[in-house]
């Protein structure tokens, strides 16, 4: 089953693995933390603006992970303070699906959240997705998965890793088909790491 790009997060753990059809050469990048999504050196020039873009920023309240450009102010809300389901909310609301050929959905998910945060509750994580249709943004307890096309509403994702390099390997790994690259999180405010597969 092919469901494009995906994001799974759960309280202390979270992955998130590009597959694509169209676009297979490209690669996840570690710079210092943030991980980005950019070609490889061998990828044919394009001006599609939905290729290259920071998928992983992690942040003193908690990681934030996702598909596209949204990551980025979703990451400097969260660190301003914004409580974790506005932070989603309203980057994803404000800059909507991508307008492609195929009305891409954007995706997003927050990892380990600060306990301050009184929208987390006991969830410590929170997933959305903003389609032609809906907006859905869900506190969650366990690990859940939202993804770009078939799987394109919050749903329980059997992730057994407790690594960022297991859960992002984990991920490249699952049978849902053309898997490009992975990024991997874990751990709780302050204490974050981070992954990447390319293969």
């Amino acid at each position: 089953m092919y469901v494009g790009r995906f994001v799974v997060v759960g309280p202390d753990v979270g992955a998130y693995r590009v597959s694509s059809r169209s676009f297979p050469n490209r690669q996840a990048v570690d710079r210092d933390g943030t991980i980005t999504v950019a070609p490889t050196e061998d990828a044919p020039e394009t001006d599609n603006p939905y290729i290259s873009y920071n998928c992983v920023q992690v942040t003193d309240r908690g990681v934030v992970i996702g598909n596209g450009s949204h990551v980025d102010p979703i990451a400097e809300k969260l660190a301003l303070g914004v409580p974790a389901r506005d932070a989603l909310a309203d980057p994803l609301q404000a800059l909507d699906f991508e307008k492609d050929d195929y009305d891409t959905p954007r995706i997003a998910g927050i990892v380990g959240i600060d306990d301050e945060d009184p929208t987390a509750g006991e969830a410590g994580a929170a997933i959305g997705i903003v389609r032609r249709d809906a907006l859905l943004v869900e506190a969650v307890t366990e690990p859940t998965l939202v993804a770009t096309y078939e799987r394109d509403q919050p749903v329980a994702f059997d992730l057994e890793a407790t690594t960022a390099a297991g859960a992002a390997r984990d991920v490249y790994d699952h049978s849902f088909e053309h898997a490009v690259c992975a990024a991997g999180v874990a751990g709780s405010p302050g204490e974050f790491e981070t992954a990447i597969v390319n293969e």
